[in-house]
């Protein structure tokens, strides 16, 4: 507590920011509210990207939605790529370094796409950005990481619920765009999100340079790859993180198509879950703040998505009014288990990677969970969807069981690094 008090004190000079500081509103040093500046501003682009980037495809440029959904979905397993060797050069040159050139790429691979007019442009300029986004993603951990310690998992919590706020926000303002539904307004949609990507990379050279870690002369130059926990720990997170789908993807098909809830609905339960993660993030990630405790919470996640898929399977048979507060008991306890499984994810990703290849092994986990944002819509789709109510069974009763298997990769690991040192 005492260390806590003095940071607050050096990092803000006293007055409100020593209020906010206190309870944990803004963060404690200069260069934890530098970082965080740059990646709010950055998730803002983000925001408007994702709202207003495929009609601006489909409307403004005029390629068929087929092929615009091909090639976002195929731009996006292409530039997974890039995330295990770029995280190796963060590591070997300075994950500060790498993550604003990486922005910087980013944000003129998306002014380019103003100049997209056939398919082949179109990927090209998608498969950059998406490239881009996977090096910064891997040099974003072993940074998030250093600036965040001794509690990397608190800070990085606190930057997933800025995050949530600042999606949010682009994606409001892209509605601006699409409403007014022009060629201008899609332009400025553009180039307002490239021009975001370098607003963020301007920020972030306020952030510290971060030394690089001398890595073991007789190490392997590809420690991640041959590090049997750490991938399976990536295969099971990955298959966990298909519940990040449920809410946005599965759960408004299945209100609209399969219960008697009204349809607003849909937006009120994204809305519910938003304000759930920005409020409770930081909190639910305190005491997260070693491996064994992670573990336990990603079982605890584990039955949180059981119960929640049961809860909204319910809703399919029941009257409205019944479906509706089955269907927001259900996304309370979805989220509660989306929170408990980011905290778990978050601590494992940094404490079953040497301090030496925290870039490695950051652009190893990001696949994981890159195959589940491509796969998680279909097989959500034919389970939850065209299964019905015993799909959603399925679905958590798979969560369920990778959320009782962690522990025993985290123990797997501790063994393994355990023989190693020995």
């Amino acid at each position: 507590m005492e260390r806590t008090g003095t940071a607050v004190a050096q990092g803000t000079g006293g007055g409100l920011p020593v209020w906010l500081v206190a309870r944990g509103l803004i963060p404690e040093t200069g260069p934890q509210r530098a970082f965080a500046g740059a990646t709010f501003v950055n998730q803002i682009g983000k925001g408007l990207f994702i709202a207003g980037a495929a009609l601006f495809f489909t409307r403004s440029v005029g390629l068929p939605v087929s092929q615009v959904g091909f090639a976002l979905g195929a731009a996006a397993l292409i530039g997974l790529a890039a995330g295990i060797p770029v995280g190796r050069l963060a590591d070997r040159r300075g994950p500060r370094e790498v993550f604003r050139l990486a922005v910087v790429v980013q944000a003129l691979a998306v002014a380019g796409l103003v100049f997209v007019h056939s398919f082949l442009s179109l990927m090209a300029f998608l498969c950059v950005a998406e490239l881009a986004l996977s090096a910064g993603t891997a040099a974003r951990g072993p940074l998030t990481r250093s600036l965040g310690a001794p509690h990397p998992t608190r800070y990085r919590s606190y930057l997933r619920a800025l995050n949530n706020i600042a999606v949010g926000c682009g994606a409001l303002a892209a509605g601006v765009a699409v409403q007014m539904d022009t060629r201008a307004a899609y332009l400025s949609l553009i180039l307002g999100t490239s021009a975001l990507f370098l607003a963020s990379a301007a920020l972030a050279s306020r952030v510290p340079s971060v030394l690089p870690i001398e890595a073991p002369a007789e190490g392997s130059r590809w420690p991640a790859l041959k590090d049997k926990p750490y991938v399976a720990l990536t295969a099971l997170d990955g298959v966990m993180s298909i519940q990040n789908q449920v809410l946005i993807f599965a759960l408004p098909l299945w209100i609209i198509g399969h219960t008697d809830a009204p349809r607003w609905f849909v937006g009120a339960s994204v809305a519910v879950n938003t304000a759930l993660v920005v409020c409770l993030q930081v909190r639910v990630s305190r005491g997260v703040d070693n491996n064994t405790a992670a573990g336990r919470v990603a079982r605890r996640a584990g039955v949180a998505f059981l119960l929640a898929t049961a809860l909204i399977a319910v809703a399919g048979g029941a009257p409205g009014w019944v479906a509706v507060v089955v269907i927001v008991l259900g996304v309370v306890v979805h989220t509660l288990g989306e929170l408990w499984h980011a905290a778990a994810s978050f601590e494992l990703s940094f404490g079953l990677a040497p301090e030496h290849a925290q870039g490695q092994y950051s652009g190893l986990f990001a696949i994981g969970q890159g195959l589940s944002n491509a796969v998680g819509p279909p097989v959500l789709g034919l389970l939850c969807i065209g299964w019905g109510g015993p799909g959603w069974l399925v679905v958590g009763a798979v969560l369920l069981v990778v959320g009782q298997v962690v522990p025993l990769v985290v123990k797997w690991s501790d063994r393994t690094h355990a023989r190693v040192l020995g």
